[in-house]
């Protein structure tokens, strides 16, 4: 399926923001149709964030809880309190949980810093709190946790102990409309907050919650003021990893993040991380950081604690971060040595319904790690089109996470379901959830139901859909240089997807772990591809295909050159018909460097 195509929208945008056509399509897909929208989306400016709180900012537009935590850990900070901090097990809840902790000491703080442990549940508990007590801290802050944690808070309360709740998650609608028994709760999708973005992650609204302290320290007089724009590569490592939506304020933060990277130098453990990643100049795109980075920081938590990753994204010099690194890494292996053994059984389940015809997969299993159930979700989601949960049985109940596919709203979907559900929370594309496994057949059915309303057909297996079809001799650098303008790419601005009809697929072999090495020609012009996992079923070398692609650049051996990353191919069709003829590719004018200024 090709995006409908509009040469004369494209055309006018082109000219008024300094783009190619292809660009300015490519923009109109993604609901980018002005240069009002185009200008801010080209070029993403921190001065552009829109302030949560303060002077100046319409009550419209305040974030809740957002004064009171401010005002309470400034008093923390001036009075010398002891404050706790406290993170999830996931890249999120670390990566805010680091920004917080590395803020406050470099101001002056006292901070006694703790992540969840897997085989404690998610989120904040009671005895956690007791630790908390026992360190004398006078305030917490709970990091992407904490709106469902209401035991806890309430042994906070009894403890005299104040909390802040620093959140992302959708509140829970069983709760009868009661926020947590908190301090403050900051989290955007609460009912009253009018703050416009609903999209950040924890680490951007702990990101706010720094950058306003700072504020409020400086216009006392305090001597220790740290710069919070030195942690965006936290914010755009924790807000890429967790699937958050990559428009509006994530987009800034994420390309601020990316930036700064770039610029280096790196802190100590990411400059670790990426070197096992074999990413030797660190991280140069947002998919570096979901798919490289991310996997790795998450590996900890997944299968016990998430320390490992917390000490890493802290470690202050290159020894230490070195060897955190190493073990990151080889708690990844371990992880995905336990994931591909979850997915060869979940798989089977998977597929048996897809054929069934069932609109959202629901796969269960008896000894499962319910670590690793969030990656296999989402890849049978992405393999089978369908969102997707998989669920890991241990005894009378079953722990599960949840991927979306379809644009089905996952925490939305929960919600319709909490009569049948223990536990439940997330948020639009992924979620989690505590079941009883004799209520999993009629959460199935029940989930199944919601998306077949939400979905209908449309809902199923729905095809890659091309941005603009091209050809191969405008393939080349400047291409790639006007697409990466677009980054960053994620949830809510996916990468472009391109295609080329009508050549012959001249080289083919099977690389690695079933990868599929090409070379695709037009009989005057050829390029080089990669398809990851794409070797089962590929056509015979000299036949006519079609294929799709995202051109990136490729350096091997100190040679860079342009390389297409294969989405999928398939032998030759008939053309598409005029009423969908997409936009075509020229050869882009040259591109000023403007990318994050």
């Amino acid at each position: 399926m090709i995006a409908p195509a509009d040469p004369d929208r494209a055309a006018a945008l082109a000219r008024a923001v300094g783009v190619s056509p292809l660009a300015a399509q490519l923009m109109l897909n993604r609901g980018i149709t002005t240069p009002g929208d185009a200008i801010p989306y080209l070029r993403p400016r921190l001065a552009e964030l829109r302030p949560p709180a303060g002077e100046g900012v319409v009550a419209e537009r305040t974030m809740a809880g957002f004064t009171d935590a401010l005002f309470r850990l400034e008093r923390a900070v001036r009075e010398r309190q002891t404050i706790g901090v406290f993170g999830d097990y996931d890249v999120d809840g670390v990566t805010s949980a680091a920004l917080l902790v590395r803020f406050l000491r470099d101001a002056g703080a006292t901070v006694v810093v703790r992540v969840a442990r897997r085989d404690a549940g998610y989120g904040l508990s009671p005895a956690e709190i007791g630790e908390y007590a026992a360190a004398q801290c006078a305030v917490v802050v709970a990091c992407d946790c904490g709106t469902s944690d209401h035991d806890a808070l309430a042994e906070a309360r009894r403890r005299g102990i104040d909390v802040i709740v620093v959140d992302h998650h959708q509140v829970p609608t069983s709760d009868n409309g009661r926020l947590p028994d908190a301090l403050a709760l900051i989290n955007p999708h609460r009912a009253d907050c009018r703050f416009p973005y609903k999209g950040l992650a924890s680490v951007g609204v702990a990101f706010y919650l720094a950058a306003a302290l700072r504020t409020r320290l400086r216009a006392a007089g305090w001597p220790a003021l740290p710069d919070p724009r030195a942690l965006l590569d936290l914010v755009a490592l924790g807000t890429v990893a967790d699937m958050a939506p990559l428009t509006r304020e994530n987009r800034i933060l994420v390309a601020a993040g990316v930036a700064q990277m770039k610029a280096g130098p790196l802190r100590p453990g990411l400059a670790a991380l990426s070197s096992l990643c074999k990413l030797p100049d660190g991280p140069r795109r947002a998919a570096d950081l979901g798919q490289r980075l991310g996997p790795r920081l998450n590996a900890p938590g997944r299968l016990g604690a998430a320390t490992l990753a917390l000490e890493l994204l802290l470690a202050g010099d290159a020894a230490q971060a070195a060897a955190l690194a190493d073990a990151c890494e080889a708690e990844n292996r371990r992880r995905r040595e336990i994931q591909e053994a979850v997915s060869v059984e979940a798989d089977v389940e998977a597929a048996a319904q897809a054929r069934a015809g069932a609109e959202f997969l629901v796969v269960a299993g008896a000894g499962w790690h319910p670590g690793v159930v969030g990656i296999v979700a989402q890849r049978l989601a992405e393999r089978h089109g369908r969102p997707t949960a998989v669920l890991a049985i241990e005894g009378d109940l079953a722990r599960g996470s949840l991927r979306s596919a379809g644009g089905l709203h996952l925490a939305d979907a929960l919600h319709k379901a909490s009569d049948l559900l223990v536990r439940f929370g997330g948020h639009a594309a992924a979620a989690g959830l505590t079941v009883e496994t004799a209520q999993i057949p009629a959460l199935r059915s029940r989930l199944t139901a919601i998306a077949r309303a939400r979905l209908g057909e449309a809902g199923r297996v729905p095809p890659l859909r091309l941005d603009a079809l091209v050809r191969l001799d405008a393939i080349g650098e400047p291409l790639v240089s006007e697409l990466e303008r677009l980054e960053p790419f994620g949830v809510g601005n996916p990468e472009p997807l391109l295609g080329v009809r009508d050549v012959v697929l001249q080289r083919a072999r099977v690389v690695g772990d079933n990868h599929l090495q090409v070379t695709l020609s037009d009989g005057l012009h050829a390029r080089d591809g990669i398809g990851f996992s794409l070797a089962d079923g590929a056509p015979e070398r000299g036949a006519a295909v079609r294929a799709s692609f995202l051109p990136e650049l490729d350096t091997w051996q100190g040679t860079t050159r342009v390389r297409l990353r294969l989405r999928g191919i398939h032998p030759a069709t008939e053309a598409a018909s005029a009423s969908t003829s997409p936009a075509t590719a020229r050869a882009p004018e040259p591109i000023p460097s403007t990318l994050f200024a």
